[in-house]
């Protein structure tokens, strides 16, 4: 793990482990009437050197082809399924004058390269890497590719052909903590998390900060599993936090183990990256989404109407790209009217999240009164805030 003073580590980062055993990817052919054709990473063209790639031109006619690179399986109900319905948003709204596929497990490691470089060689305008251990190979790969157009979710470094984009996570975890105030009888909120980088550690503290807004008297317990997506670790952690104390548990893992494990233990929890109701129905309080839709469509219309440039964006609630959904009918109805109103707030720039005062677990004030956090603040925090309990793993 990474020192929290590196530059990187608010980003989703390299996860693959030396000795893993490959896993198989699948490339398909996702237009509207054509059924997707699965491929191998082993069946994948090989590289292209540095010269031929460099000499590479996208088609000049046909629709705009577009490549989508996902680090978990479609199916995960999470991070992935909801980039792939980002690009069925696309598919919808241009109809035959796009042209999308996917790859879909692709470890975040030395062999991302090969996939990204096989998908710019196969005439792709565009290619849309959605993971962070994908950003170096998709630099490299963009510098040999000069025509190609390539988008990179969560990352830090651009190019003139590359750009990155990233959604506002937190807003969504904060939305879910002033209902999961109000839900909680035990007063003991669960958290299930992925790995100690601040993206992670800023969507436990805004989940905390949400229910403290509507119940000052809440704590939060966390259990890291140092993984995105491992469902039986899901489910363990889970299951302490349960044993634990907490009735309500929330998550920044990519499938729907927690919500299930609440399920079965009667107890409630929050859906996470995509409506994860069906998993959970009688435990499901609401779902924090992202709608990767409306990015997709904008920097696709972009290069079609030949106005796309590099940039870095970071969305959230006011474009579009967060929402907290399906909230459940037993919900308080004055926490629904909390949630209306940050929601309105968070859309047209008059709440903010975080606000000042601002204390860490041991008191010390992080942002002082009144004193609004920027998005530099918001991408290096490595602390707790005051009522979330036990140690950050990695701090000093």
């Amino acid at each position: 793990m990474k020192p929290f003073d590196t530059p990187d580590l608010h980003k989703r980062h390299w996860l693959a482990a030396a000795g893993t055993t490959l896993a198989a990817v699948v490339l398909a052919a996702c237009t509207p009437n054509t059924p997707p054709a699965a491929t191998t990473a082993s069946e994948a063209q090989p590289a292209a050197s540095a010269a031929s790639a460099a000499s590479a031109t996208t088609a000049t006619s046909g629709p705009f082809k577009v490549a989508f690179m996902y680090v978990g399986p479609v199916g995960d109900g999470g991070w992935s399924f909801a980039h792939d319905n980002g690009r069925k948003a696309v598919e919808a709204e241009f109809g035959d004058k796009v042209q999308t596929s996917i790859v879909e497990s692709v470890p975040e490691g030395p062999d991302a390269e090969r996939v990204v470089r096989d998908l710019a060689n196969q005439g792709n305008s565009m290619v849309l890497a959605t993971s962070f251990g994908f950003m170096e190979p998709t630099l490299k790969v963009a510098q040999d590719f000069p025509n190609v157009k390539f988008e990179h979710a969560t990352g830090y470094k651009t190019a003139p052909n590359l750009s990155t984009y990233d959604s506002r996570t937190y807003e969504g975890a904060y939305m879910a903590g002033v209902l999961a105030g109000k839900m909680t009888k035990s007063n003991t909120l669960g958290v299930v998390a992925s790995v100690p980088i601040p993206e992670v550690i800023r969507n436990i503290n805004s989940f905390t900060l949400g229910a403290q807004s509507t119940n000052p008297a809440i704590k939060t317990k966390v259990v890291w599993i140092n993984s995105w997506f491992d469902p039986p670790k899901e489910t363990e952690a889970a299951t302490a936090l349960i044993n634990g104390g907490a009735d309500v548990l929330f998550q920044n893992t990519d499938s729907s183990a927690v919500l299930q494990t609440a399920e079965k233990m009667g107890k409630r929890g929050f859906g996470w990256d995509s409506d994860m109701t069906r998993y959970g129905p009688k435990a499901h309080v609401a779902s924090a989404v992202i709608n990767w839709g409306p990015y997709y469509i904008k920097t696709v219309r972009d290069a079609l109407d030949g106005k796309w440039q590099t940039n870095q964006s970071w969305w959230g609630v006011k474009e579009g790209a967060i929402d907290l959904v399906g909230v459940a009918d037993d919900v308080p109805q004055d926490a629904k009217d909390k949630l209306a109103e940050v929601k309105a707030g968070l859309k047209d720039g008059s709440y903010s999240i975080w606000k000042g005062p601002i204390l860490d677990q041991a008191g010390k004030e992080m942002l002082a009164k009144d004193t609004v956090a920027d998005d530099k603040f918001l991408q290096g925090i490595n602390f707790y805030v005051k009522g979330v309990e036990g140690n950050l793993p990695g701090a000093k």
